[in-house]
């Protein structure tokens, strides 16, 4: 299956100006499906890196949801590069007009209107929050930078034009080792992985504030699996006197 991908848009997150969240929303919902991201990658407003890097994710063959840009100011300028990319003029889009101008009346023109100037062939991706809608063409996703419009509209893509992608269930486990060193349980994980190759085993140390340490060892795999590595370490843990706790690891929800 081709990988999933998602590009988020916008100088202010490069500055630091905003913290993105789109990563985190959009892993839930694949998670949800049994799916997982392949890549992300961030990046500015500059209409050429925007399209040096769509050339290169519209070449890959994945599914792509991409965030930011497509605004009506002259510095959103995602639609105008997929469109160089993908070899379209960009045209308003006849049901995106009957949108804004049912939304904003006379208002949707002279500027309001660029917000649905899609390339040639795009159809809408639909926005539940204020009603002004994204789109999509070639297995990419395009959606406002604004996470509580965007995170509706990837629901929404993976729900109807990506509602045949599915995975199988994966259950994560952890427990945190209290004041343990991840140099001790190298040998332990390499045994696991090497047992168990589509297990995505993992470490995480952890400092508290004075600077104690700890470790989350989990898993991720089908149930079964996920289950018989988590009692490896737990029974490994006891027989090191080592002390440990359950993490409880909360279940996305789609």
């Amino acid at each position: 299956m081709a990988g999933i991908g998602l590009v988020v848009i916008g100088d202010e997150i490069l500055s630091g100006k905003r913290q993105d969240r789109h990563l985190a929303n959009l892993s839930r919902l694949l998670k949800a499906r049994g799916l997982g991201l392949s890549w992300v990658r961030f990046l500015g407003d500059d209409p050429v890196i925007l399209r040096q890097q769509l050339k290169q994710t519209l070449a890959s063959g994945d599914q792509v949801f991409c965030c930011g840009g497509i605004g009506a100011t002259p510095d959103d300028r995602t639609r105008q590069a997929a469109a160089d990319v993908m070899g379209l003029p960009l045209v308003v889009h006849e049901e995106g007009r009957a949108i804004l101008e049912a939304l904003f009346g006379d208002q949707a023109y002279p500027n309001r209107i660029k917000m649905v100037e899609f390339p040639e062939g795009a159809q809408l991706l639909p926005n539940s929050f204020n009603g002004v809608p994204g789109f999509y063409l070639h297995q990419h996703y395009f959606m406002p930078g604004f996470p509580q419009m965007a995170e509706p509209m990837m629901a929404w893509a993976l729900a109807n034009p990506l509602g045949h992608l599915s995975g199988q269930h994966r259950l994560e486990l952890a427990i945190r080792l209290i004041d343990g060193s991840e140099a001790e349980w190298i040998e332990v994980m390499e045994q696991l992985e090497a047992r168990y190759p589509d297990a995505r085993i993992f470490s995480l140390p952890h400092f508290d504030a004075q600077r104690r340490r700890s470790i989350e060892m989990g898993v991720e795999a089908d149930p079964a699996i996920a289950e018989t590595i988590i009692e490896h370490f737990k029974s490994v843990a006891d027989e090191r006197n080592q002390l440990w706790e359950d993490l409880v690891i909360q279940e996305p929800s789609a």
